[in-house]
């Protein structure tokens, strides 16, 4: 693809052949005799559009991107279908008063913690595949360091209980309520960091729309979960997942659209004509 610089100065070359400059600066004659003078314009083909430098990015990243948002996906699915199947396997738990905390202890405990670990992985992957895909002026660490951080806290949390109603604290406990608090706060932030992103790629800056006042939303919603105490606490705190994993979903749906549609770039030798 030429540049717009190219083609002026290929213009140029094109316009001036068959003059030569005199000393005297006439460009019409010189000692060898007149020459032929150009009589129409050389026309020139206009400039190619230029494209987001997101739109062209290595092959070997963009398959990477690619295989993230799948692994990403397929965390989500199967926390979502480890929860719904949970709350069946559990009726002796009020869906509505009962944590996801709860359905942490007891027979099936161990397949709400998988789907805890799987989901803490997707997240990471998610964020490292938004950050592939964006262009390499809009890259940022944070968002993923975020959802790092938030994978790590997810995960103590799915191993560590939460103490039970009528039982004495305990210093599992208090590890149980501080990492689910920060998987709830870097998770949010995170998605308000990336969003934030978004806007600094004109690639991306459509899905900002969404993907802000979504983020923002999830955010405030933590806070209100943690200042709401007569709320019901299950309900709440599973509308405020809901929200993180729809949010999530859409990134991943983002994502996938995104990678479809972009080129790879050419290597070096690949260009060179090697």
């Amino acid at each position: 693809m030429r540049s717009p610089g190219r083609w002026t100065a290929a213009c140029r070359v094109r316009g001036s052949r068959g003059m030569s400059a005199s000393p005297t600066g006439d460009a019409t004659s010189s000692r060898r005799g007149p020459q032929r003078a150009v009589t129409a314009p050389v026309a020139c083909p206009p400039p190619s559009p230029t494209l987001p430098m997101s739109a062209v990015i290595p092959a070997d990243t963009l398959h990477a991107a690619r295989c993230a948002n799948r692994l990403a996906a397929s965390a989500l699915a199967i926390f979502f279908a480890a929860a719904v199947v949970l709350h069946g396997l559990r009726p002796d738990l009020d869906p509505v008063a009962s944590q996801m905390s709860l359905y942490l202890i007891g027979a099936w405990g161990p397949l709400l913690q998988a789907a805890y670990v799987a989901l803490a992985v997707g997240m990471v992957a998610l964020g490292w595949g938004l950050r592939a895909a964006h262009a390499p002026q809009a890259r940022s660490a944070a968002a993923l360091l975020l959802f790092a951080l938030a994978g790590v806290s997810l995960t103590v949390t799915a191993y560590a209980w939460m103490d039970l109603p009528g039982v004495d604290r305990s210093f599992e406990g208090f590890v149980h309520g501080l990492s689910a608090t920060a998987a709830f706060l870097c998770a949010t932030t995170g998605m308000v960091v990336q969003s934030l992103g978004f806007l600094r790629d004109p690639a991306w800056r459509r899905s900002a729309r969404w993907a802000l006042p979504g983020a923002l939303l999830c955010f405030a919603s933590v806070w209100i979960l943690a200042a709401w105490r007569e709320a019901p606490r299950g309900l709440a705190q599973k509308t405020v997942i809901a929200m993180i994993l729809l949010w999530m979903l859409c990134a991943v749906r983002a994502l996938a659209s995104r990678t479809r549609f972009t080129r790879p770039a050419l290597r070096a030798t690949e260009t060179s004509g090697h």
